[in-house]
């Protein structure tokens, strides 16, 4: 019969404000520890917070693109719980009037497509941030508050997932459409972005779940579903030996491979929510729910659905230049300034995207950008240089910023045409190579490409590869 996998996510993400939810710090990363804060942030009594609107307008965002039910009144409760990090003694949160429910995320999966369905997503704030210091003697922990009072929205998913492919799929969707709307900067690295996973096992074909473990604090698609697959051949190995799971919450060590128990679960814990007296409900009224709708761009899915009826790119392409808002925009900016479609997709995946990441670089700070791509584009279109140049040429673009042409003319790269030349060429390396040319002659058709290599060797590379190819099956023929 077997076991199934029971597993629900849920996604912590930041929102992409300037500030911090109830307060004027900045929330940039990477600031010396315990420089963006003030009273508000690190709990002093007497302080009252106040709600940056922007924060609920993201997180609105984020639930109008993920088909939730965006309620028009949603109210921020105190939870309380004690932790170093947690400066008040109690975290600003959403309980049972949260500002969306409902909605879904359609993800692919190795077995065809998996609707996913959203319970929840509720607005807080962040907590600070423990620092152990591994290397000191007296095992000392620092705090930083930076952190403490950043925007969050919690997306909880419905327990609809069942492989940690699947799982890791789903968070790496959802990534894709907080940053292409602009609701999160997908910095995982930072914490920015992370995802706690509840998993449990299941007799297969039953209905019960079976006891549920919270792995916590997964910042990357890989580590989940790692830690995913271990828990569940974890939990397996339990039932199977006559144990019984316990409800923890379990922690994954990257290094090993394993999660380890962090804490036991066996009650629900009390956090003793009740209505944060110093906050008025959050209301969206329907000018306001209509201008976050009018400023909604048009979605992945949207997107690379028009990719392919549009400009007939196959389902991979599409799939793959919208994996980013800035490279499906750098797409159609292309095509726009003259670049066929096809090619501009082609090159985009390949050798674009190799120079990019060679160099650790955003699409954003590429220096080959829509207009210098069709230029070059267009220089293989006119047959002013082959492809094998090109691919040249673009690199010094990268190293440069120099447009196609004028490297192309400095260099005297343009392609040779003429027929006379090439014969020569050809004439020559049969001369040198006439072993390769009696192996040709006797059946053996790879001397051809070996030959054709010859030639575009003389050339340096500059030859047409079309009529190189017309000429020596010509010169070869008797």
């Amino acid at each position: 019969m077997g076991f199934e996998a029971v597993i629900g996510l849920e996604i912590h993400a930041q929102l992409s404000t300037k500030t911090k939810i109830f307060c004027g710090c900045s929330t940039a990363a990477g600031a010396s520890a315990n420089t963006h804060v003030c009273q508000v942030c690190l709990g002093y009594p007497g302080v009252l917070p106040v709600l940056n609107h922007a924060a609920v307008d993201l997180a609105a965002t984020a639930a109008l693109a993920l088909g939730c039910d965006l309620h028009p009144v949603s109210i921020f409760a105190r939870k309380n719980y004690f932790y170093p990090d947690l400066p008040k003694g109690y975290q600003i949160s959403q309980y049972d009037r949260p500002i969306a429910t409902g909605g879904a995320l359609v993800v692919d999966s190795g077995a065809g497509p998996v609707r996913v369905g959203i319970t929840r997503i509720h607005m807080e704030e962040d907590a600070g941030k423990s620092v152990h210091d591994a290397a000191d003697a007296d095992r000392k922990t620092s705090l930083d508050f930076n952190r403490s009072g950043v925007p969050l929205i919690e997306i909880v998913s419905e327990p609809d997932l069942r492989t940690a492919a699947d799982a890791a799929a789903y968070f790496e969707a959802l990534r894709t459409l907080l940053t292409w709307i602009g609701v999160n900067d997908g910095n995982m690295e930072e914490g920015s972005l992370r995802c706690d996973a509840n998993v449990s096992v299941r007799p297969r074909g039953t209905e019960a779940f079976g006891t549920k473990v919270e792995v916590k604090n997964l910042n990357s698609f890989r580590f989940l579903q790692k830690a995913i697959e271990f828990e569940v051949d974890r939990q397996v190995d339990v039932i199977e030996s006559g144990g019984r799971v316990v409800q923890e919450t379990r922690l994954f060590d990257s290094d090993t491979g394993v999660t380890v128990s962090m804490r036991s679960k066996e009650d629900a814990h009390d956090y003793r929510y009740f209505p944060d007296p110093d906050l008025p409900p959050v209301v969206l009224a329907p000018e306001r729910l209509a201008r976050i709708r009018s400023a909604m761009p048009e979605l992945p899915d949207a997107r690379r659905a028009r990719f392919v009826s549009a400009y007939g790119l196959p389902a991979y392409d599409a799939a793959q230049l919208t994996h980013q808002k800035a490279l499906a925009d750098l797409f159609e900016a292309t095509v726009a300034a003259g670049a066929a479609p096809k090619p501009v997709s082609n090159w985009l995946m390949g050798e674009w995207t190799r120079l990019l990441k060679d160099r650790e670089l955003t699409v954003e700070a590429s220096p080959v950008q829509a207009a210098a791509l069709a230029g070059l584009l267009a220089l293989i279109d006119a047959g002013t240089i082959n492809t094998a140049t090109a691919k040249g040429v673009l690199e010094q673009m990268f190293a440069t910023g120099r447009s196609a042409a004028a490297i192309v003319e400095a260099e005297g790269l343009a392609q040779i045409d003429d027929d006379a030349q090439v014969e020569g060429f050809i004439a020559a390396v049969l001369a040198e190579h006439a072993d390769a040319v009696a192996s040709y002659r006797a059946g053996k058709a790879a001397s051809f490409g070996f030959l054709v290599g010859q030639v575009m060797k003389r050339a340096a590379g500059k030859a047409n590869p079309t009529r190189v190819t017309a000429l020596l099956t010509r010169a070869l023929t008797p």
